[in-house]
């Protein structure tokens, strides 16, 4: 299943569910990274063929009425995904380490652009291919990125990502994918 099938939301939900916590496990245990490109790092996994890029963020802010607060999360991740198998070529996807507020989106802001990013449980996605690369585009031409969300708890997060060594190391990710 993909996330670009929207019209069975309950069994779309488990999918994206399944998928995200399959991709969020590989990435934390792989030993497979094959490069690293300034504040990328690409992995490849061969069962199913994955190949994809990631980065943690440089700085993190959480807030609740305004007011920083401290606040337990999980990894906070950015992703570009390839899966040959699953027709699945530049993905990007987006954990915040916690579950998102219900019926929310994920704000990326890459220079003067803004995307949106639907939600399922911890992760977010554009909605559609066409949405995944004009975003994949900004990243590439851009310096950093700052993923906003807001969490099932009401705490609103940004993570500000350095998006050095995007561009080769998710051209790295896609090269062996291919």
């Amino acid at each position: 299943m993909t996330r670009r099938v929207l019209c069975n939301g309950a069994a779309l939900l488990a999918g994206l569910t399944v998928a995200g916590l399959r991709l969020a496990a590989t990435a934390q245990e792989s030993t497979n990274r094959v490069a690293a490109e300034t504040d990328w790092s690409v992995f490849v996994e061969e069962s199913p063929r994955a190949c994809w890029s990631v980065s943690s963020p440089k700085e993190t802010v959480n807030t609740r009425g305004g007011q920083p607060v401290q606040v337990n999360r999980g990894d906070i991740l950015l992703f570009v995904t390839y899966r040959p198998d699953d027709d699945v070529n530049g993905e990007i996807s987006f954990t915040g380490g916690y579950p998102f507020a219900a019926d929310s989106t994920v704000s990326v802001e890459i220079g003067n652009q803004t995307f949106q990013l639907f939600t399922s449980g911890d992760w977010a996605w554009p909605a559609n291919p066409e949405d995944d690369d004009r975003l994949m585009q900004a990243m590439r031409g851009g310096a950093e990125a700052v993923v906003t969300g807001v969490s099932s708890r009401g705490t609103t997060t940004q993570d500000t990502f350095s998006l050095f060594g995007f561009t080769a190391a998710s051209e790295e990710a896609e090269r062996r994918c291919q």
